[in-house]
């Protein structure tokens, strides 16, 4: 549990911004729609590592950490499913949230510095769904708060993983390039948004 505290502090002292609390209200008034997405957003993350190991076949760290932190998703959208299922809640399409695109109009087109800032945003992503996770859990229903308390521990490790694999690939820092990151997040997550996803900003009307 000591662990647990210790690694959500370090996503609390990474983030630019906690979530709003209206982010909150919207995500208990539409908790299907919660649902719905967060498998969206499993299949997307394992998708995302897919995607690094194929094109980054000689970086050994790279295709260890991808391929675990890829079978780590999936088994999260297969529970999100099964929790889905049990409520009566259909899987189906959504229009994507702002979001990832919002971080990635920043990314450099040439390697090293493309690599460095998919991981960069790879790492942003992970570190607010932990930190969206823990902040629903004090306000859902047992059991759904259960589940949510179970991935933090994993989501806190994807978060630096993606961080480690960032700073391999600059040989050295990379907190300029997530300092240019983290500002276009904080705008993604405070500022107002259209519709309720679960990495979108508060929905006001």
């Amino acid at each position: 549990m000591f662990a647990m505290i210790e690694a959500l502090q370090d996503i609390h002292d990474f983030l630019p911004c906690r979530t709003p609390q209206r982010w909150i209200e919207n995500a208990l008034a539409n908790q299907d729609l919660m649902l719905i997405d967060h498998a969206h957003c499993e299949k997307k993350a394992a998708s995302t590592a897919l995607s690094l190991m194929y094109r980054y076949v000689d970086n050994s760290d790279l295709l260890n950490r991808m391929s675990r932190l890829a079978r780590e998703e999936l088994r999260h959208f297969e529970q999100v499913l099964a929790i889905m299922n049990r409520r009566g809640v259909e899987y189906g399409h959504l229009s994507p949230a702002r979001y990832a695109a919002g971080l990635r109009q920043e990314v450099r087109t040439e390697d090293p510095g493309r690599l460095v800032d998919v991981l960069i945003v790879g790492a942003i992503i992970e570190a607010r769904s932990c930190e969206r996770f823990a902040a629903l859990a004090l306000h859902l229903d047992e059991k759904l708060a259960d589940f949510y308390t179970g991935l933090l521990k994993s989501e806190a490790r994807h978060y630096q993983d993606y961080l480690t694999l960032a700073e391999q690939a600059n040989n050295g820092p990379v907190d300029d390039r997530v300092s240019v990151f983290l500002a276009l997040e904080q705008k993604l997550i405070e500022e107002p948004d259209q519709e309720f996803r679960f990495h979108s900003g508060p929905v006001m009307a």
